[in-house]
């Protein structure tokens, strides 16, 4: 055991947090009890409709390369000469066609290049390029 020689008569002027921190956490553990119960406040009996179909959205344009190097626009055998007439005559046709553009693992990655060129000098500005997980 330790003596004190000091005077004990000293006001200590330390703030005790420990009760701070208890209302503290009392009040987050109300406010999240209530929280979402004030999401409904209002009771509102909504009218029920019928479902209604979504809008009729187009196919894109399929642009694919195989691993032989053969390009298909829509499962169509094609020429690489013809591929930017065609997709630009399809933007012609409608200037927010969609194309997604498939190549094969094996193919060359120029083809895969020279694709993506031709769609953008075609105009079009939708891409997506389609891959396996």
């Amino acid at each position: 055991m330790a003596f004190s020689t000091q005077d004990s008569d000293e006001i200590l002027s330390e703030i005790n947090v420990t009760p701070l921190v208890d209302v503290m956490l009392v009040l987050l553990v109300v406010f999240i009890v209530t929280a979402p119960l004030l999401t409904n406040a209002i009771p509102i009996d909504l009218p029920k409709t019928e479902a209604v179909a979504p809008a009729q959205q187009k196919a894109p344009l399929v642009v694919s390369i195989d691993e032989k190097g053969q390009w298909f626009v829509d499962k169509d055998a094609i020429s690489v000469d013809l591929l930017e007439h065609n997709l630009r005559a399809a933007h012609e046709r409608n200037p927010d066609v969609k194309v997604q553009l498939q190549a094969d693992a094996a193919a060359n990655y120029g083809a895969v290049a020279k694709a993506m060129a031709s769609i953008e000098r075609a105009g079009i500005t939708r891409l997506s390029v389609i891959t396996a997980r």
